[in-house]
């Protein structure tokens, strides 16, 4: 029998090692994603282990640290720097400033300054040296790239008093992962002298110590503790590094996981082409298995044979999924680092294979082989010995049956899939209700999949209706022959598309409910931001925007953070009186915004349910009465919203500006010569930048469309494999039917229209899945959007026909290209010879 089978092996070597293409691409994301994951483990350790290399002891303030907020003295400095065993410290501090582009404006960027021991030194050099003097700099590397600066250039920063301060730019380093190199801004390091003229009240957020040869790090910070009393923490540079890796160590780990739920999806498309597959490679060998079993093969030696081919496809796949894992890891790292992920655009290109990948990629790839083959092979032990006799078995019955044990199994796990969206959708919250729906709508996809025998037919019959022409009609018949096998080859194309479609409906859904949020939110024609946080607008920039022509009016907005004891958080946004209820109009729960007066509160619904708070109801914040006099449920505002007086006697020190002002035009007013006007003014500021509601709606569209992106790319993989299956499933059926189709070139039909009838056949199966999928996906996208919509915050739903109808187009066209092969080979057939097979 092993003789039988490496020989069935040897003659179908090139069909099982197309068929395993499909698991390979699975296997290539599965290992992929775990080489990736390693990767940005390393990466990551090795980013966080810079900030701690040759720290040995590191100081940090506690909730019962004196005068917290005020960071740690700067005269524990030179306490720690005169202990036993101290060879050297330094103090770890940033504070914001303003970098003034070449263009004038102004960005946000963080300063610290350089350690005066080189050991402790968390960046490592890459061009030039490190500022010596007040006046020198030296800038990361991505901020010398964005800003366009290089060593010898001129450097400007603007400190709280946006009175500049001048800089030569003497080097250029790479950082390591911390929270500032986490932050988005640009950096720059200057001398400690530099950093306080910069920002003189600058204050200590760590100091780190280098121990003396012979000084082990417990008994440093034992020394160190002493000198500067309790109320400070004091951990050893082991400590320090676990810390610092607790912070972000679940970071690789989330990123691997949400791929591998991508993968696993791949995995699962790829088991259903390997099912129908060997489905197929049994009702073809229908002849050659009853001959073994009348040659004395018993069912099991049948079941084995089977199952060992499906071994071999599975170690080709993993063979082969492992070397591809390892370009799709670097594809993957290669998108992060353009992200800003871990490491950043600096970050080398890793490829770490473990045991454990190894072990995974054959795991995967010859378990879901041998499991997606169990079925079939029993089927195969089903074969008769006289069916040896039959000189043209069809194998129809055993592939278009739907028996009724399937049928209740669907509906029970629909019923189950049914409960669990009705469960998830009476979740309060907004992250359980999507999970559970979201897990619910899976396993009503995975009820529709059993039942596709049954409506796959009835879809057939409808596409077949608009078909014309003798090679159309033949292919929705070919297509509609075995039920079955159609559903399953169309099934791996479905679950693809409903993937794409429920996350493209969603993100559609967001798309639309934000520009309606923007919309209602921000009646106001445009908005002048700073894009420095530290540098608010001055408040005379009111007043000089008042002036502009055609501005009808100028609202800032000033967000004061408060305290009080009945609300977990008290921050709340002010505006001018009588802008509130017009340039600032949220959704009303209950009472009126018009005519908010000093010292009352328009509140948001949520918070006032939680705090016990009604129309009327009275809350301190910071030491003042504030009565609420509305509920909205707009969650934009913090607590609520507040005049501007009001929030500006909730500060604990005076309001130095505004971060934002609304500016709204009068009726009529020619948009584009307004926008020129107000450029003109805001020029005199570095940081004032300005935005319209349209700017911001294309911000975060652009944002959304790079998400959907990303899922697009990862759900494209399990899209292929499918096509893959597509095309596995004409091949086959060419060999399955080539007499038949030497029948039909003998009865008049020319190659041309079989090549077409194969190519129609290909898009009826791609727009079944596809179709399917869509309808099924809007319906799952429907349900998620209901999952995480409330009372304070309801989404629209919304298609986005645009992509959907690109997606079904590109299945067309996928469809074509998948059916060209099969169909050349069955037109290159003798009709002679075709006719001629037994």
């Amino acid at each position: 029998m092993l003789k039988t089978i490496l020989a069935g092996l040897r003659a179908r070597t090139a069909r099982l090692v197309l068929s395993s293409i499909a698991i390979a691409l699975g296997v290539a994301f599965v290992t992929g994603t775990l080489v990736l994951g390693d990767a940005v483990g390393e990466q990551t350790r090795d980013n966080f282990a810079r900030s701690a290399r040759n720290v040995d002891a590191a100081v940090h303030t506690t909730e019962n640290s004196p005068n917290r907020e005020d960071g740690i003295p700067a005269g524990f400095l030179q306490k720690i720097r005169s202990t036993p065993g101290v060879e050297g410290a330094d103090s770890r501090e940033f504070g914001s400033a303003a970098l003034l582009g070449g263009e004038g404006k102004a960005r946000n960027a963080l300063v610290q300054p350089l350690p005066t021991t080189e050991k402790l030194r968390d960046f490592n050099l890459k061009d030039g040296r490190y500022p010596a003097k007040a006046d020198e700099a030296a800038v990361d590397t991505k901020t010398a790239q964005v800003a366009k600066l290089k060593v010898g250039d001129k450097l400007k920063l603007l400190d709280q008093d946006n009175t500049e301060h001048a800089y030569t730019i003497v080097g250029t380093y790479q950082q390591g992962a911390s929270s500032i190199s986490m932050s988005g801004s640009d950096h720059v390091v200057l001398s400690p002298d530099g950093l306080r003229a910069l920002i003189p009240d600058q204050k200590i957020y760590e100091i780190v110590a280098v121990a003396k040869s012979g000084v082990t790090q417990q008994q440093l910070v034992d020394n160190i503790t002493k000198a500067i009393g309790a109320g400070y923490q004091v951990q050893t540079g082991e400590q320090l590094t676990e810390a610092t890796l607790a912070q972000v160590g679940d970071a690789a780990t989330e990123i691997k996981t949400f791929l591998l739920a991508f993968a696993a999806i791949s995995l699962v498309v790829a088991g259903m082409v390997i099912y129908n597959t060997f489905t197929i490679l049994v009702a073809q060998r229908t002849k050659e298995l009853a001959l073994l079993r009348c040659v004395g093969a018993e069912r099991g030696q049948v079941f084995r044979s089977v199952l060992a081919e499906a071994v071999f496809m599975g170690l080709a796949a993993s063979v082969l999924g492992l070397l591809g894992g390892i370009g799709v890891s670097a594809l993957l790292q290669t998108f992060i680092s353009t992200v800003g992920g871990p490491g950043g655009e600096d970050a080398p290109i890793r490829l770490p294979i473990s045991w454990v990948t190894i072990v995974a990629a054959f795991g995967v790839g010859v378990v879901v082989t041998v499991l997606s083959a169990v079925l079939p092979a029993r089927r195969a032990t089903r074969v008769a010995p006289v069916a040896a006799l039959r000189s043209q078995p069809d194998s129809s019955d055993d592939v278009a049956r739907t028996g009724k044990v399937r049928i209740v199994v669907a509906t029970l796990i629909a019923l189950l899939g049914a409960a669990g969206v009705y469960f998830g959708l009476q979740q309060e919250k907004e992250e359980p209700a999507l999970f559970i729906t979201g897990g619910a709508t899976m396993v009503l996809l995975f009820a529709v999949l059993l039942l596709g025998p049954l409506y796959v037919p009835l879809v057939n019959r409808l596409f077949g209706k608009a078909l014309r022409g003798v090679p159309a009609k033949l292919a929705s018949a070919n297509a509609g022959r075995n039920p079955k096998r159609t559903a399953a080859t169309t099934a791996a194309l479905m679950i693809g598309v409903t993937i794409v479609a429920m996350v493209t409906v969603v993100a559609g859904s967001g798309r639309a409910t934000m520009n309606e949020k923007v919309d209602a939110r921000f009646p106001a024609d445009y908005e002048v931001t700073s894009n420095v946080y530290s540098q608010p607008l001055q408040k005379k920039f009111v007043d000089e925007l008042s002036k502009v022509n055609n501005v009808e009016k100028v609202a800032p907005e000033l967000t004061a953070y408060g305290e009080s004891p009945k609300l977990q958080y008290a921050d709340v946004v002010g505006y001018p009186s009588d802008a509130i209820g017009t340039l600032v109009r949220p959704e009303v729960a209950a009472g009126t915004l018009t005519g908010l007066k000093d010292n009352e509160l328009a509140m948001r619904e949520k918070e006032a349910k939680e705090a016990g708070l009604t129309v009327g109801s009275t809350v301190p914040i910071s030491g003042k009465d504030i009565k609420v006099v509305a509920l909205i449920k707009d969650n934009s505002y913090g607590t609520g919203i507040v005049t501007l007086a009001t929030a500006d006697s909730l500060l604990k020190e005076p309001s130095k500006g505004y971060q934002k002002m609304l500016v709204k035009l009068a009726p009529g007013t020619d948009i584009t010569v307004a926008r020129a006007d107000l450029e003109r003014v805001i020029a005199t500021s570095p940081v004032a930048v300005l935005n319209s509601a349209a700017e911001t709606k294309a911000e975060l569209n652009a944002q959304i469309d790079q998400i959907l992106l990303f899922i697009w790319a990862l759900v494209g993989l399990a899209l292929i494999i499918a096509l893959f299956g597509i095309a596995n499933t004409l091949t086959l059926s060419v060999l399955e039917r080539t007499r038949e189709s030497a029948l039909l070139r003998a009865l008049g039909l020319t190659r041309g229209q079989l090549r077409q009838m194969l190519v129609v056949e290909s898009i009826l199966m791609a727009l079944i899945g596809a179709v399917v999928g869509v309808l099924l996906g809007a319906g799952f996208g429907w349900l998620l959007v209901q999952s995480i919509s409330n009372s304070e915050f309801q989404i629209s739903f919304s298609i986005p026909f645009g992509q959907i109808g690109v997606m079904l187009g590109l299945a067309v066209v996928a469809a074509v290209l998948a059916a060209a092969l099969p169909a050349r080979r069955a037109a290159r057939n003798s009709v002679v010879a075709g006719m001629a097979e037994a």
